[in-house]
């Protein structure tokens, strides 16, 4: 578990799960330090330069700048901080924030389904998903956080208890349309 220290303590620091934040990590970079995308994201979190500078912003990071993004902790400090207000859009739902990280929020929102459609299952709702990219990059995120929660807690995990059910969002919640 590379870089343990940084990754438990600011994924705690600002309310989330570190398996899950491992789990991200080792699917966007398999924990290299400076990955570049082909797509121009980068770091351990393969943040793009737009969200960096949006999330650097939103979580008060003051006096970023675009080459920073390759240093571990600020970088984790971006990605962890644009994971947190994903996932807190998407209400917790951890499959919902993968999708958004890797397709953007505006997709999984749509796939969520319209209001009156049924919850289903994570693992049922990831198979439905529509780009094979985005589909495989979810199953694989949240297969490698049921991975860490056991390595983190030393207790085997369950994939089904973890995941929770996927459905549409509900009418009282606002959608934060700000994100990127």
């Amino acid at each position: 578990m590379p870089h343990k220290q940084a990754v438990v303590e600011r994924s705690k620091a600002i309310g989330l799960d570190p398996a899950y934040v491992y789990g991200l990590i080792r699917q966007e970079s398999r924990f290299i330090v400076e990955a570049r995308s082909g797509v121009g994201a980068s770091g351990l979190m393969q943040v793009m330069p737009a969200t960096a500078r949006w999330t650097a912003k939103k979580i008060g990071l003051t006096g970023y700048k675009p080459q920073q993004l390759t240093e571990r902790d600020t970088n984790i400090a971006i990605g962890t901080g644009y994971l947190k207000l994903v996932l807190d859009d998407f209400a917790g739902s951890m499959p919902l924030a993968a999708a958004a990280y890797n397709a953007g929020p505006s997709r999984p929102r749509a796939w969520r389904g319209q209001s009156g459609a049924p919850n289903l299952e994570a693992a049922i709702w990831a198979e439905s998903i529509p780009f094979t990219e985005t589909r495989d990059y979810v199953k694989k995120v949240l297969a490698n956080t049921t991975i860490y929660a056991a390595m983190l807690s030393g207790k085997t995990q369950s994939l089904k208890a973890k995941l929770g059910k996927v459905g549409p969002r509900d009418a009282a919640s606002p959608v934060n349309s700000d994100l990127p």
